[in-house]
């Protein structure tokens, strides 16, 4: 393999020109750019998809911007409850965490679970203490506190209702890779939803829902309102219709994105890259933070439904 793809995102939604300012939108696309640079230094040192994607996803997790790390949400508690997975096509071995709090970088976590213990998916404080023998990063409350995150938090406990981070332009963020070796990977981390209760995970940290990669076929990241997801397994259904039917990536993810989550009312998308380096970015939604970079071509980032 003598190419590299890289592909991010930070979040599906109700994005629209009109409710940003020039200086949120400028804030925006450098932080994606900044983590496509982080991802591509990667990948174009001979590094592999794997570490390409934790560098890419952990420079939007230490971005206040997005629903993540640092910019993470509020519980209905007035926590901060964060899930992450991460994975690797050649082994297909792979790393979740779910409900942590005070981990500065979930996805790291995810990559320590998948390299260094016998698990795959660890949550709450047992995710933690493993967090603590590996030496993981924790900051404190003042780190993820955020005026806007807590005024969001507000209104939806005054409106009884957990609310999809999307809908107020912050998001899930994602990673996938394919090394110069032809090796791909996919990562994700998020903050779940405002006001989330009960425990609630969504998909980002669930294997072949929110995250998958597999060398025979492609990797995948993806955002949006997590149930949806789950139930409809979407990153793995992206690698089985090409697999079992013989679809290009393209027509894969645009089949789930824009036909069968539509079809039951789901709303968000996702980014995806075979292992030929093409990157496929659909969604369903008026807009997704989002960025791409291959081998010899300009990186380029983008938010809105028409913006290439």
């Amino acid at each position: 393999m003598s190419t590299y793809s890289l592909a991010i995102h930070g979040g599906a939604g109700t994005i629209r020109r009109s409710e940003m300012t020039d200086a949120q939108e400028q804030g925006h696309r450098t932080a994606l750019e900044q983590a496509l640079c982080a991802g591509e230094r990667v990948l174009a040192s001979g590094g592999s998809a794997t570490a390409a994607v934790e560098a890419a996803v952990v420079s939007l997790e230490d971005c206040e911007y997005f629903n993540a790390g640092r910019g993470a949400v509020f519980t209905h508690d007035g926590r901060h409850e964060m899930d992450a997975s991460i994975m690797c096509g050649a082994t297909l071995n792979a790393g979740a965490v779910a409900m942590v709090e005070g981990v500065k970088n979930p996805v790291a976590l995810s990559r320590l679970v998948m390299e260094r213990s016998a698990h795959v998916f660890l949550c709450g404080a047992g995710a933690q203490d493993f967090a603590r023998d590996m030496d993981v990063p924790f900051e404190g409350p003042d780190y993820f506190f955020s005026a806007f995150r807590y005024q969001q938090l507000e209104k939806a406990r005054a409106q009884n209702r957990v609310q999809l981070d999307h809908s107020d332009k912050f998001g899930t963020v994602g990673a996938v890779a394919l090394d110069l070796q032809g090796n791909l990977a996919a990562a994700t981390s998020t903050g779940g939803l405002t006001n989330k209760r009960y425990g609630r995970v969504g998909d980002s940290s669930v294997i072949g829902a929110g995250t998958y990669a597999n060398n025979g076929t492609c990797a995948v990241s993806c955002t949006g309102y997590g149930e949806y997801f789950l139930r409809s397994v979407v990153a793995y259904d992206v690698s089985c219709m090409m697999e079992y039917k013989g679809l290009s990536l393209q027509e894969a993810t645009d089949r789930i994105i824009n036909h069968k989550q539509v079809a039951i009312g789901g709303d968000g998308g996702l980014i995806a890259v075979d292992r030929n380096g093409s990157i496929a970015l659909p969604f369903n939604s008026t807009g997704m933070y989002r960025g791409w970079v291959q081998k010899g071509s300009e990186a380029r980032v983008a938010i809105y439904k028409n913006d290439r």
